[in-house]
């Protein structure tokens, strides 16, 4: 393993290593040759090292590793100098390594190695050999344990593979189970559909005979009217030409006493006209009674009937606001409606609520606006609007109020506007905005 060429027994200098250097002793020399490295002058470095005289030692050991490695192996020279700047760094265990003993036991192997192949003591090769076998050894304990707890990894990997493939396989079963049944309990379900659309199919072929029978009657009868219509045009027709001839009659027998109350009139007129041109008066301007020295009233309001002697509960009041000019009644339907006849469904309760509200429309000649929430309704209403009543329902998200509200700020300023409630959020909102509200028992009352 070792050869001596050169100089004399014990040299260091002449023992040669027949082998490369294992790896981790050669980066421990790249590193103690990149340290000692900035205490050389450019001068003392070899020719193909002085490139790398300013870089940083660790930029230096990454760059030029292998170039200072050669140039350790292949310049004496070179290398009595790094063993000198080592020796001043680790004097210590250059001390040991040159007097031959035995390196500290804590001492790192591969740092002892390093430092004997850049010194060459004697015995230096086996210090480096002894090293990168140490180094062979751990690189392969530390490889077996690697395998171990590889191999432990894959083992509990496999473990919670099997547990995983059993509890997917229990739970596929499962639902295998519960899709049989499910399928099971389709076919029943289908077979009893099949049997309902072979009932349907027959109700259906009844039907349409029966169909067949009432359109034929419907034709029959169809027929039968129009001959009947035709008939009663005929009448008609005969009906209105006997009427145009006794109007054109009567016509006729009036038209000489027309033409003497004609002549009269305008015999009067013209006398009028010739004794206002001898009178020569002068046009009226002003009336006598406005004459009279007094306090005119002014134009009333909504506040003003409010401010008359009457009980907030008399239903004069609302005949008194609905006199007022362009007076306008808004109405909350459901609020007025369950305080009068709550027991009542809510269809008869719309009905019997609007066709009071016709009447007093016709009676007042007011605006009447009346409002439901529409909430409460599980179907369009079909409803005939009654004469004179504006009939409102609110739309979804949108309360009855909130449309009152609305209603009531579309109203111009100074139009009286009267709303009849019992809800004191509705009678509140309404005031602030300018409209007098009425209590539902009031227009109760109004109405009975």
């Amino acid at each position: 393993m070792v050869e001596t060429t050169g100089g004399g027994p014990g040299d260091g200098a002449a023992e040669v290593l027949d082998r490369p250097l294992p790896d981790g002793v050669r980066r421990r020399v790249v590193q103690i040759v990149s340290d000692g490295f900035g205490g050389l002058t450019v001068v003392e470095l070899p020719a193909q090292l002085r490139q790398y005289a300013r870089f940083a030692p660790n930029r230096r050991a990454k760059f030029a590793g292998n170039a200072m490695a050669a140039a350790l192996e292949t310049d004496p020279l070179f290398r009595q100098r790094i063993a000198e700047k080592f020796r001043e760094a680790q004097p210590e265990l250059a001390g040991v390594l040159d007097s031959g003993s035995p390196p500290p036991p804590a001492a790192d192997p591969l740092d002892v190695a390093a430092a004997a192949y850049v010194l060459r003591p004697t015995g230096w090769v086996k210090l480096v050999t002894a090293a990168g076998e140490e180094a062979q050894r751990a690189d392969a304990e530390r490889a077996d344990e690697e395998s171990r707890a590889e191999l432990e990894r894959l083992r509990e990997q496999l473990a919670e593979a099997r547990e995983l493939t059993r509890t997917e396989t229990e739970r596929l079963r499962t639902e295998l189970d519960a899709a049989k049944r499910e399928a099971e309990s389709l076919h029943r379900k289908l077979r009893s559909a099949l049997s309902d659309v072979k009932r349907g199919e027959a109700a259906l072929r009844k039907l349409r005979g029966e169909l067949d029978t009432v359109r034929s009657d419907g034709q029959t009868q169809v027929s039968a009217a129009e001959s009947e219509s035709r008939r009663l045009k005929t009448r008609l027709g005969e009906a209105e030409a006997a009427l145009e001839a006794t109007r054109r009659a009567a016509r006729e027998n009036r038209s000489v006493e027309d033409m003497r109350v004609r002549l009269l009139l305008d015999t009067l007129l013209e006398s009028a006209q010739g004794l206002r041109r001898e009178l020569a008066l002068p046009p009226v301007s002003v009336r006598p009674a406005e004459t009279v020295d007094a306090v005119e009233p002014g134009r009333m309001t909504p506040k003003d009937i409010a401010a008359r002697a009457l009980s907030e509960n008399d239903p004069a009041i609302l005949d008194q606001l609905l006199a007022l000019p362009q007076a306008h009644l808004v109405v909350d339907g459901y609020n007025v409606t369950k305080t009068g006849y709550p027991q009542m469904p809510l269809e008869k309760q719309r009905l019997r609520l609007l066709g009071q509200l016709s009447a007093l429309a016709a009676q007042t000649g007011a605006e009447v606006t009346c409002v439901f929430d529409g909430a409460e309704l599980v179907a369009p209403v079909l409803l005939a609007p009654p004469r004179g009543v504006r009939v409102l329902f609110s739309k979804p998200g949108i309360t009855a109020d909130e449309l009152i509200r609305q209603l009531v700020r579309a109203e111009p300023p100074g139009r009286p506007v009267i709303v009849a409630s019992t809800d004191r959020e509705v009678a509140d909102g309404v005031a602030k905005a300018g409209a007098r509200p009425v209590a539902s028992a009031v227009l109760l009352k109004r109405l009975t």
